[in-house]
């Protein structure tokens, strides 16, 4: 009889190692390691190698940078989605397309059950859940973390050496981390106390605004339909133009975030991020959409874009209201090209320059000078018509009361007594 199959996300870390033996052995399965590569550098070596010696029979490394980039960040990017308007969500943007290259795997190999790392508490578990839920309904989703007998690191430590599973973990690391091109999350030891500053040891690229460099850089960015193409006039891949500003944002220590964030599990978190380029890129993207949106779809599209980060982070991707907001977003993005200049100055972000072939900025009707070409007459007339509704509400006199008591009331012209 043929055995069962488990498609288990795997990072190469301490977690997912155990798991991968404590699944084959529980399950009696052959497991099928999938690893997804979205420009994430720890736990990286040797992992194949990892994940065979731990008891995997079958391993996939997928590079998925590109279509991560493309098909999930940068759509987010043009909606200008940010949870809680701060957070680019680059962990939650990136566990809907994980969770459909498991599906793929999992269709490929004829697996019936679909494994992640996730703890109890966390909001990837929902992410996962959902979406693979929403891909094939008739997988069977497990999440050993909640049910397992380990309640410490200290204990899947030891079961890792007695079961000679290769594991880099020696003692309880500091921080819990999770980095892809798009940004990192750094959670846990002193960072659970809102209190407590981050130690220079909690962010893994960015520099501090103190030893940031004392002489700015200027970036100019290119953008077409939305999305970024070039870099100072030089178009690049989606993936060379990150990375770049990336390591540019880094330098000048942009893209640090600590905040408070809201679950959506219900409870209240520490979290701190990294996040140069998608810093940079949203709010470079922000300031081409006001040269360039009508007001009208503007302020709009800010409730679409709340809706839209609230969908992402609640794991919600591949559903109907996300895409038919998606198709909403690309065409207010049609007349979003043109170019913004800014300047990076030790954590700091300011637009210098920007101009688009659409921009909806007139300098003869904005100027002040004698080239002004608007029609100051038609200022009276359409302040009349415009205050016209507030100027009868008001005309109107206090509401009569109803508490049967004997007042003088002014209602409209007449006076009355009761």
């Amino acid at each position: 009889m043929a055995k069962n199959k488990i498609v288990v996300a795997y990072s190469g870390g301490l977690d997912t190692s155990v798991m991968v033996h404590w699944l084959k052995n529980h399950y009696d399965a052959e497991i099928i390691t999938c690893t997804g590569n979205l420009g994430q550098t720890k736990e990286t070596a040797s992992l194949k190698e990892k994940a065979r010696a731990s008891g995997a029979s079958k391993i996939y490394y997928i590079d998925l940078r590109r279509e991560f980039l493309e098909n999930y960040a940068f759509p987010a990017l043009q909606t200008g989605a940010l949870y809680e308007e701060a957070y680019p969500m680059a962990t939650s943007i990136g566990r809907p397309l994980l969770a459909k290259t498991m599906v793929e795997i999992a269709r490929k190999e004829g697996a019936t059950m679909i494994a992640h790392g996730c703890t109890g508490k966390g909001n990837d578990q929902v992410r996962f859940e959902v979406s693979i839920g929403a891909l094939a309904p008739d997988i069977h989703v497990l999440a050993p973390l909640r049910t397992w007998e380990f309640k410490s690191r200290e204990e899947e430590i030891e079961y890792a050496a007695a079961n000679g599973i290769p594991v880099s973990a020696t003692v309880k690391s500091p921080y819990s981390i999770d980095e892809n091109l798009w940004g990192t999350s750094i959670e846990c030891g002193v960072l659970e106390d809102p209190m407590v500053e981050p130690p220079l040891d909690a962010f893994q690229s960015t520099a501090s605004p103190e030893l940031a460099p004392d002489e700015s850089d200027e970036v100019t960015i290119g953008f077409e339909r939305g999305i970024p193409v070039s870099i100072d006039r030089r178009e690049m891949d989606s993936i060379s133009l990150v990375e770049f500003l990336n390591s540019l944002g880094a330098r000048n220590a942009i893209g640090r975030l600590d905040l408070i964030e809201n679950r959506l599990v219900g409870i209240k978190s520490r979290e701190v991020y990294e996040a140069p380029a998608a810093t940079i890129l949203h709010f470079a993207h922000k300031e081409l959409e006001r040269l360039t949106l009508d007001k009208s779809v503007a302020h709009y599209k800010s409730l679409v874009a709340h809706e839209y980060a609230n969908l992402i982070y609640n794991g919600l991707w591949h559903s109907p209201l996300r895409e038919a907001l998606s198709a909403f977003v690309a065409k207010t993005q049609e007349r979003v090209t043109g170019i913004v200049k800014v300047k990076l100055y030790k954590g700091t972000i300011r637009v210098i320059a920007r101009s688009s072939p659409y921009s909806l900025y007139d300098s003869k009707l904005a100027t002040y000078t004698a080239e002004d070409q608007f029609d100051h007459t038609a200022s009276e007339g359409f302040i009349k018509i415009y205050g016209l509704p507030l100027k009868t509400y008001n005309s109107v006199g206090d509401i009569v009361p109803s508490n049967g008591k004997k007042n003088r009331q002014q209602v409209g012209k007449y006076a009355t007594v009761e």
